[in-house]
Order: C-alpha cells, then structure tokens, then sequence
C-alpha cells in the first residue's frame, strides 16, 4: 500500500537537507563559485572526517536519552599522544601502534561506560570529568611538546588518495565510476527494500516521491564524486568515514542491538521490563564512543601530521551539534546515522565557507551556536504540536 506524504510532512521529514541546500547555494554564490572548487570539496572531507566518525558514535550516546560525551575530544588528543610517543620517540611499528591506540580507546570507553552504566552516575559528570583528565595526560604523555613527523607509512593510511589504474591526465576515471556504482548499489538497495515492505504488508512511499528522492541523491552523489575526479580522486579519509558509516547505518536500523538503543531512550523503564539489560545498552555505547574515539585520533593525527597537546580542541561540540542539527532528539529515542551525516555535512559547509569568505572566528562560533540551538528548538517545538494533536 503506498503512503503519500503532505507538504508539511515533507518538508519537516527533509527540513535540515533543503537548509544545507540552501546553505551551499548562498556560499557558491557569495564566493563566486569558490565554494565548489574540487580542491575545496576535497576539503570539506578531509577537514571534517573527525566530525563524521565522532557524531556517529555520539549518536548512539544521544539515543539512550539525550545523554553525550564531553571527552572525546581530550580522548581524540590522547590517544594521538600515545600513538605520536610511540610512533616518533620509540620508533615503533606504525601498526601495532594503531592497535595500541584502539585499545586505549576501548579502555577509555569502558571505563566511562562502567561509572556511567553499572553505578548510575550522570554521562554529563563522568564525561566532563574524563575531558579534564584526559587532556592533561595528553600534556604529561607529551610534556608540553609537539612530535613530529608521523612515518610516511602510517601517513599513507589516511592521507593518500585511491589510486587511478586508467590513469587519465586532469581526471580521476575510478573515482567516477566508483560514484556510478554507488549510485547503482543504492537504487537497487531502495527498490529491493520498497518490493519487500510491500511484500509483507507495509504502507511505502509513493512511487513518485521515493523515485524523485533517487533521482535527487544520485545527481549529489555523482555531482560529488565528479568534482573529486578533478582534483586527486577518492582520498582514504573518505573511504574509513564510508566504511564507518556504512556500519552503523546497518547496526542501526537492522540488528536488535541498535533497536536497543531506541527502547532505551524511548522509555527506559518499559524496555528493563521487557528484559532488555539496559546497563548493557549504556556500556555499549560508551565503549562504543571510545572507539570511535580512537580512529577519529589516528586521522586527525595523520591530517595534522603532529600530535600536539591542543589537538581535539572542540571536537565534542561538533559532534554534539552535528547530531541534534541532523534530527537526533535532545530526549533520546530518534535519530539515524544518515541524519547525522546531514548534520556534520552542514557543520563542515558552514566551516569551510565561512573560512572561504574570511569571517572572524568568533563570529563562526555565533553562527554555529545559534543554527544548533535553531535544531534543537525546531526539535522541541514538532514534538510539542504532535503531541498537543494527538
């Protein structure tokens, strides 16, 4: 059975899509096209890879209740000093090196996910505490210092660029067809997905609505890759961010574990009851953050190519911000990994043209606050109405 959608419905369901539209339209044209130059698309991914793997881990953070995590960005700053001492002073292999470092994540997260979890202390308290202490180890690990250079190999990780076999002068041909076969992949995944809700009995969207919706994200996707072909390709910060969030796009909405977290932040009490441990809920997800912690460290590391004590300086509220712009509720219960990567596209949009068009500093974080407090209050606002309806 189809499900046709009003006006109002969509333009609340794609309300933050039309705004980063909108937003990357008014800084082409204020920049004069330098907005989308390939060198600065490329930018845009390599300067925001951080934002895109901490807002997804955040997420799950958010979904247990609205609760977040001050920390990772003192974590993203330690881990980089573990993996800089060892890499730079000691000379050891970058790889056990990069296990080292996600083991530490791990422990991090487990030891706030431990307070948080199984003693039921505030995730604002155990979180603002671990980012106080945790960027002061980073400064005893490094003694006030910057190391550097990090080894070529470990550089290459995250720093390279997929490589072109047909070789052509001026334009990356793998980059593009790997954009065709994305945008294959995912057509097919839609109307495979549509044919099996229908199967069953589900109400799907109109034809026509969900054939648009295709039409429009197969012309960014392609739009995207093709400006990538002209300067240096697929760089392998975008290749870890696609892999990270190709996996929590699946955790999310297919398996019962990420349906755990909804359950939790929908009504906690209602799913202990119906014999889901919750404590494990919010372990996981802290062990989770701190994870993802970690990698987000080893890119930042890589594209800094130094590990300094004033690395991961606000990266939590870009995180945060990324997750509540892209529709995650400040009660917990909603929100989805491709919201979020909405969210932290429009953050880095807003950084990279505002960096473009030479506005202060200061000024960026005005913004930025206000188009977070914008979201939240749109949030607040549509649940309120809903509720008065019902």
């Amino acid at each position: 059975m189809e499900k046709k959608l009003s006006f109002s419905e969509i333009l609340k369901k794609y309300t933050m899509v039309i705004v980063l539209v909108l937003v990357v339209i008014m800084f082409t044209a204020n920049t004069k096209g330098v907005m989308l130059l390939p060198q600065n698309v490329n930018n845009l991914v390599a300067q925001n890879a951080y934002v895109f793997i901490l807002a997804t881990g955040m997420l799950f953070c958010i979904l247990t209740g609205g609760n977040i995590d001050l920390s990772v960005g003192s974590v993203v700053c330690f881990v980089a000093a573990v993996g800089g001492k060892m890499m730079v002073l000691n000379n050891m292999n970058p790889y056990l090196t990069m296990l080292v470092m996600l083991i530490t994540g791990i422990a991090i997260g487990a030891w706030q996910g431990f307070w948080i979890a199984y003693v039921r202390i505030p995730p604002f308290i155990v979180t603002l505490a671990g980012m106080l202490a945790f960027r002061g180890l980073s400064n005893v690990v490094l003694q006030g210092q910057t190391l550097a250079p990090m080894p070529d190999s470990y550089l290459a990780l995250f720093n390279n660029y997929i490589p072109d076999p047909f070789g052509k002068e001026g334009f990356n041909v793998t980059c593009f067809v790997v954009g065709i076969i994305v945008c294959v992949v995912y057509v097919l995944l839609v109307l495979k997905n549509r044919a099996d809700r229908a199967k069953k009995g589900y109400s799907v969207e109109a034809f026509g609505g969900a054939a648009i919706k295709m039409v429009l994200i197969c012309a960014v996707i392609l739009a995207f890759m093709f400006r990538l072909a002209q300067y240096k390709g697929i760089p392998n910060s975008l290749v870890w961010v696609v892999v990270i969030i190709a996996i929590y796009t699946y955790i999310a909405s297919k398996t019962t574990t990420g349906r755990y977290f909804y359950a939790v932040g929908g009504n906690e009490k209602a799913t202990k009851l119906s014999g889901i441990n919750t404590n494990k809920v919010y372990f996981l997800a802290y062990l989770n953050m701190g994870l993802l912690a970690a990698i987000a460290g080893m890119v930042t590391m890589a594209r800094l190519n130094s590990a300094n004590p004033q690395a991961g300086t606000n990266f939590e509220m870009d995180a945060i911000g990324s997750c509540f712009i892209g529709g995650a509720s400040a009660y917990g219960g909603t929100g989805t990994v491709p919201g979020v990567i909405i969210g932290a596209l429009l953050m880095g949009v807003l950084n990279l043209g505002m960096s473009i068009m030479g506005i202060d500093q200061n000024i960026q974080k005005v913004v930025k606050g206000l188009v977070l407090l914008a979201a939240v209050i749109f949030d607040v606002v549509s649940k309120r109405k809903s509720f008065i309806v019902k």
